[in-house]
């Protein structure tokens, strides 16, 4: 999910180069959007692992 953000960052640096405003803002929203939804996953399963480990040790 990470690497598709940063594609959509990217994506968004090169519209807003090429002067698409609306195109380069929305990429930069799913990016954003991308982000943070992998944070979440990411603290959500670290989380889980070492509240599953203490369980299983």
């Amino acid at each position: 999910m990470i690497k598709w953000a940063l594609i959509f960052a990217i994506l968004a640096a090169v519209l807003g180069v090429l002067g698409f405003g609306g195109p380069a803002a929305a990429a930069w929203g799913i990016a954003k959007l991308l982000f943070w939804i992998a944070l979440v996953v990411a603290l959500v399963l670290f989380v889980l692992g070492f509240t599953v480990y203490k369980k299983v040790t």
